[in-house]
């Protein structure tokens, strides 16, 4: 992925006003982020975290979603699946909710997954984070594949947001 600017950033919002993307906060460490590691640029909001943000690119331009997340304490420790990455965790993945884009968001409409919580689908996908033993399945898949996939899922779960 190509780095990222928080201009860029705010204005690639597709489920939230002009304004609360103005309000929202976005990392300050983007220069130092692993962009060529990353399919997407997640994070939770400090001062807020029930809230988290995605941003990523499909088809050359900036996408970004805003989410409702349980916070960090109230994540349960069964054994729960992303359906971005395919990584298993012990409490390290939570429902997150986006607001649909457009008239059916401004109707209440949204739609859920299942993903990491801390957002480092990436770096799990690419090994540079670790979820703990048995968090990735034995896959006959390439590492290139693996992204693909990630890619997908998640292009998929933009497609549901914004239709």
């Amino acid at each position: 992925m190509r780095p990222l600017t928080e201009q860029e950033i705010r204005t690639a919002f597709v489920n939230c006003t002009k304004g609360e993307s103005k309000r929202l906060s976005v990392p300050r460490d983007l220069a130092e982020r692993p962009w060529d590691d990353l399919d997407f640029l997640g994070w939770r909001d400090p001062q807020a975290p029930h809230r988290a943000y995605l941003a990523t690119e499909l088809d050359g331009r900036p996408v970004a979603l805003a989410l409702r997340c349980p916070s960090p304490a109230s994540w349960q420790t069964r054994l729960s699946m992303c359906s971005i990455c395919v990584t298993t965790h012990s409490g390290g993945v939570s429902l997150m909710v986006a607001a649909k884009a457009g008239k059916a968001g401004q109707q209440g409409n949204s739609v859920g997954a299942y993903i990491c919580s801390d957002l480092a689908c990436p770096l799990y996908v690419r090994g540079k984070k670790e979820a703990g033993v048995g968090a990735r399945p034995h896959e006959s898949l390439t590492l290139e594949e693996k992204i693909q996939r990630t890619v997908a899922n998640l292009a998929a779960f933009i497609a549901k947001v914004t239709s």
